[in-house]
């Protein structure tokens, strides 16, 4: 009998119960027979219920901005030296000097550069780093990727839109890069209910804003668009689910809710909120908010949201991005609202077309859940064998 194939899945900061790394790629690679699974990534508690031949390892257990993440680079490179695996899945350009050098140093060693983001453009556009350094680490994340690009058996995109935006993309070994979009894997085989409508005025109405939380994405817009609902639908509620990285903005957070009298709750916040649970905040609610701010780091991005929502049959609130209205308007899912402007739409008409809607009148959309990935990667890793 051959020795099972290896395949290791790593990044830095993405967690180990990542709903990309682990959820999707781990649990689908996992079911290729004769194959032995490793994730290796941010420490947090591993889902339950993992199947035997998909392991989990620790990479970093400090912050994103510790010394601890040099100590990670090390671990990384001494699971390369123990486990001999036959595929790396690279999921951050923060891994690929190492896996490039891993890769050199051996016969039949592949990897894949799983594209995220685009990260370059974030580093330049988002105030997460220093003005003066923008630039600079910018061109060197490029580089790198350009660089490793030329090296990897496969580049994946997580978006459409990489496709244009990242020239390194289409300077692989194939002539097109693979977009594997970071859609909907459901937990369990529990039924969707639709069509949905909304209940009646006089009862509590469950809106969530769910994912990252961060002024770019709208936070303080969804705790705006709470305070319209409430002048029409009193017991409207909204549940704020997921992570703030941000001390300052997440005080000021807590604040508001601690101020809302009820009508604003907060789950996570400080900590990293498991995938699992989103999904129960998502199956409990009304209507799902993505206030996102313009921006062209996500103006051109279909958000992980959006499929979990549309797949749930969640109905949902939009900006006016056509990426995002043609699923919405495909499936009836929900309406469209201009959340930058100084005041929003009237909120008597906003009641008239919740309540008079009828969303998902034909169920969620398929081609919003994971599946629809999953044979992309399997045929991926037979080619590459």
């Amino acid at each position: 009998m051959p020795p099972p194939t290896i395949i290791l899945l790593a990044s830095v900061l993405k967690p180990l119960n990542d709903t990309r790394m682990l959820g999707k790629f781990g649990r689908t690679l996992a079911e290729r027979p004769a194959t032995q699974v490793h994730v290796a990534g941010r420490f947090a508690p591993a889902p339950v219920s993992l199947p035997p031949n998909l392991h989990t390892h620790s990479l970093l257990q400090g912050t994103r901005l510790s010394l601890a993440r040099l100590a990670a680079q090390w671990r990384y490179w001494q699971l390369l030296r123990t486990l001999h695996p036959q595929v790396v899945v690279v999921h951050a350009p923060e891994l690929l000097p190492l896996t490039v050098a891993w890769q050199l140093l051996g016969p039949g060693r592949r990897f894949i550069y799983d594209v995220r983001e685009n990260y370059a453009l974030n580093i330049r556009t988002q105030a997460v780093y220093p003005v003066w350094v923008r630039g600079l680490l910018a061109g060197l994340v490029r580089r790198l990727e350009t660089l490793a690009a030329r090296r990897a058996a496969a580049v994946l995109l997580a978006e459409q839109s990489y496709a244009a935006e990242l020239p390194f993309a289409a300077g692989g070994p194939t002539s097109e890069p693979l977009i594997i979009e970071n859609k909907y894997q459901p937990y369990d085989n529990a039924p969707v209910a639709w069509p949905r409508r909304l209940p009646p005025v006089s009862e509590p109405l469950r809106v969530l804003y769910s994912g990252t939380i961060s002024e770019l994405n709208g936070i303080w817009e969804a705790v705006r668009f709470l305070e319209l609902l409430q002048t029409v639908w009193p017991r409207a509620q909204l549940t704020i689910c997921g992570f703030c990285q941000q001390p300052g903005l997440l005080r000021q957070l807590e604040a508001t809710v601690a101020a809302s009298g009820g009508a604003v709750r907060l789950v996570g916040g400080a900590t990293l909120v498991a995938h699992q649970q989103v999904v129960a905040e998502i199956r409990r609610s009304h209507l799902g908010l993505l206030p996102y701010r313009p921006h062209t780091s996500t103006a051109r991005c279909v958000p992980t949201k959006l499929f979990e929502y549309l797949a749930n049959a969640l109905p949902v609130i939009v900006p006016p991005n056509p990426l995002w209205m043609a699923p919405v308007a495909a499936a009836r899912a929900g309406l469209v609202v201009e959340f930058q402007r100084d005041s929003y739409t009237d909120a008597a008409g906003l009641l008239r077309q919740l309540r008079s809607a009828e969303f998902y009148p034909a169920g969620p959309p398929a081609d919003a859940l994971w599946a629809t990935e999953a044979g992309k990667l399997h045929q991926l890793l037979d080619s590459i064998r």
